[in-house]
């Protein structure tokens, strides 16, 4: 008897207990999900300025000419990541690429 009453009180815990869980999971999915689209919106913000931060490189720079580096350092970012700003500037035509690979390369405002 003292079993039968003791199982019973285990599995009532058990689903208690996976009742509460799953409760709680979806709340925390819900606010992930909002956070994401918070940091989402964030980086896309921070993109566009580093975009405008590069523009306004163009303009100082001698004989307007900009490298790789120049990104690099200007934003403190990899060189990956300079890359990908100067391949969207070239995509939305407003910077172009002379050269094609190597130390040689640069790029210009159009």
């Amino acid at each position: 008897m003292n079993y039968l009453k003791l199982a019973l009180i285990g599995i009532a815990g058990v689903i208690l207990g996976t009742y509460l869980g799953r409760r709680r999971g979806r709340r925390k999915a819900e606010e992930s999900s909002e956070e994401k689209e918070l940091l989402i919106e964030r980086q896309a913000r921070e993109k566009e300025e580093n975009k405008r931060q590069i523009m306004g490189f163009f303009d100082g720079a001698p004989d307007g000419r900009v490298v790789n580096d120049d990104i690099e350092k200007l934003l403190a970012v990899s060189d990956a990541t300079a890359t990908r700003y100067l391949d969207e500037l070239e995509g939305e035509s407003k910077i172009r690429q002379v050269g094609v690979t190597g130390r040689h390369v640069y790029y210009e405002k159009i």
